[in-house]
């Protein structure tokens, strides 16, 4: 920049760390202000070693750049690229007025050559086929997301391009939590993120799940496209299946679980996404709530672990930074400890080595059309190429989104109503709620002590966290829990109750480790005569230990909720499952077990007999309307004998 930049009297901080190539990051967090942060970057192993306090414990404001790889703090699989955990160390913090700093900052086009996706859009049609038939056809999960890489060479100064694909942001985006850029050695990432992935404030987590993704038509989005979107089944699934999961990692963080507030539209420049807000308390260490919840189920799929397998298997490089966190613990002088605001890192393009990269990618679920999929890439790509200019822009899209009189005195006002606002739209956000689980939707404080007041229960993990959900409902039931991994389980386990956990796999596969262990231990307590409920596959593990034959489901349910009689009640209860015991039709007792199944099929939803229940769904999910209720039930039959 030439002397005569007036960044110098705006920015001096700004226009010190260009010149001397050190490290800054700009953000704008609010529609008013844009901060920039500089100081010196620390790259670190681990979450826990990210330097919240100088050598005399002093607090410190630290911006933590958080890579995909990180998912091995948790024994998760990667690609492991080793791309750093990059801190920096905050010195100087300074905000301005956003209009001023759009107005310094430079704009010419940066121009891209060589561009376009990465893997073809017939190659990539072809992993959703395989994503489908392979992994959510075979019960390794219920939804996967799976990347491509946009890219392009980029001849211009990388700092340059990076103020000027930010200001591009911040004059035609919308609805971004975070636009950012930062600037360290060797990389530059500069995005708008829709989804602010977990904060921490004054011992509140929030977390905002964002799925479902709608394309907006040339001109912009009108009440009847926008309304076709939102009667799609398969964009409601899946919202509700992300919601599932993040409040897996809610139940872990949080002493009251977390509470649904929603659904809300997130509208974008190009795109408009469906999306919750999550809330709870905790009383940990920002960190290890970061670590707790890597990484959102939006950017990688659920059952987590098993999704982070699954993008191994299916992507052909490492992630870098898309779909970890930039996260800010800043320090709070009142209470303590840091604040933590952590948006996920999508919608974001990465230039290192005069190289673009910017990667999307698209949840794929049972009901997922392969060249639609490809066509949400496209459309996110495009979101994030336009709004920073690089390619041409929907004009008259952003035209529809601003007031008439603003663009022209003479003109018109335009129409003030946002489309959330509409009736008929609010309607129907508001009718997806009529099939959640109020216990999700209301305060979870509890002022009686529940039905299993003072007794214990173990629940055994079989590397599905609807484990920590449905932990929390014990407890709401007044059980004393505890979690433990299958691989840690002992066979014998001395607790009241023992649940047998849910997980991904077939349940037939005896040479799986996972599934022989959960085998031993539902075959152990069944033979000891002590209380037992089997969840989901464990449930399914069960049945085949009481000679109910196992079948693949010609088409998975995973995120569907049926309403199926569950021993003489009805129970709206959702389903994540690929396989299922089946009896014949009309059989109500095999064995010692009294058999709950469909009339028709006879797949089996619930077994009971001495010492012992089981059903197939998720009476944690928020898809179980019925779910508390019938867990007790369940567990009341479990108990009865030795009760009696």
């Amino acid at each position: 920049m030439s002397d005569a930049d007036p960044l110098r009297s705006a920015f001096p901080a700004l226009r010190s760390a260009i010149a001397n190539g050190a490290p800054f990051a700009l953000l704008s967090r609010d529609p008013a202000s844009v901060e920039l942060l500089t100081g010196t970057v620390v790259d670190v192993a681990l979450l826990g070693d990210i330097p919240l306090t100088d050598e005399t414990g002093t607090p410190r404001e630290v911006l933590a750049l958080v890579p995909f790889r990180q998912v091995v703090e948790r024994g998760f699989e990667c690609h492991d690229d080793q791309a750093p955990l990059r801190c920096l160390v905050v010195e100087e913090h300074h905000r301005s007025p956003r209009d001023e700093v759009v107005a310094l900052l430079p704009s010419a086009p940066v121009p891209l050559t060589d561009a376009g996706f990465d893997i073809s859009d017939a190659e990539y049609a072809d992993i959703v086929r395989r994503v489908i038939r392979d992994e959510i056809g075979r019960g390794e999960g219920a939804n996967f997301v799976i990347r491509r890489d946009f890219t392009a060479e980029v001849s211009v100064d990388p700092v340059t391009a990076g103020l000027t694909w930010f200001r591009a942001l911040l004059e035609h985006e919308r609805g971004a939590y975070w636009t950012f850029l930062v600037v360290t050695d060797g990389h530059v990432a500069v995005g708008a993120s829709p989804e602010a992935h977990v904060s921490a404030r004054g011992g509140v987590v929030t977390m905002n799940p964002i799925s479902g993704t709608f394309r907006h038509p040339a001109g912009g989005a009108s009440r009847e496209t926008l309304a076709h979107f939102l009667s799609s089944t398969k964009e409601t699934e899946e919202l509700f299946m992300v919601v599932d999961e993040e409040l897996k990692m809610m139940s872990a963080v949080c002493s009251d679980g977390g509470r649904i507030t929603g659904p809300h539209l997130k509208e974008m420049s190009r795109l408009t996404h469906t999306e919750y807000m999550l809330r709870g308390t905790s009383a940990m260490d920002p960190r290890d709530i970061l670590r707790e919840t890597m990484f959102a189920p939006t950017v990688t799929g659920s059952p987590m672990q098993n999704a982070c397998t699954v993008i191994t298997r299916h992507e052909r490089s490492p992630r870098g930074y898309y779909s970890g966190v930039a996260a800010l613990f800043t320090p709070d002088a009142d209470a303590g400890g840091h604040d933590l605001d952590a948006p996920i890192l999508i919608r974001t393009a990465y230039l290192a080595d005069g190289r673009l990269r910017v990667p999307v990618g698209a949840t794929l679920v049972r009901h997922s059309d392969p060249d639609g999929e490809v066509s949400e890439t496209h459309g996110k790509a495009a979101g994030v190429l336009g709004a920073l200019g690089a390619v041409e822009r929907d004009h008259a899209a952003e035209a529809a989104l601003l007031d008439a009189a603003a663009l022209d005195e003479d003109a018109p006002a335009a129409p003030t109503q946002r489309l959330v606002d509409d009736p008929e739209i609010a309607a129907l956000l508001a009718a997806r709620n009529e099939r959640l689980a109020p216990f999700w939707l209301q305060p979870q404080g509890r002022d009686d002590a529940g039905p299993f007041e003072g007794r214990t229960v173990t629940v055994v993990d079989a590397e599905d966290r609807f484990t920590t959900m449905l932990a929390h409902q014990l407890r709401h039931l007044g059980f004393a829990v505890t979690i433990t991994p299958w691989h840690a389980a002992a066979t014998t386990i001395d607790t009241d109750l023992l649940v047998s956990g849910p997980g991904p796999g077939d349940p037939r596969d005896a040479g799986n480790p996972r599934i022989r262990r959960m085998r031993e231990i539902v075959a152990a307590r069944r033979e000891s005569g002590r209380p037992l409920l089997a969840v989901c596959l464990s449930h399914q593990i069960l049945a085949d230990h009481l000679g109910i034959p196992l079948v693949p489901l010609d088409s998975p349910h995973q995120g569907l909720q049926k309403s199926v009689d569950v021993f003489g009640q009805p129970a709206s209860i959702g389903f994540y499952n690929t396989f299922t015991a089946r009896v014949a039709a009309g059989t109500s007792r095999v064995g010692p077990a009294d058999v709950a199944a469909d009339a028709e099929s006879g797949d089996v939803y619930a077994l009971r007999g001495p010492g012992f229940s089981s059903v197939q769904g998720h009476l944690e999910s928020i898809l179980s309307r019925d779910g508390l209720a019938t867990l007790e039930r369940l567990i009341g039959f479990a108990f009865a004998p030795a009760a009696a």
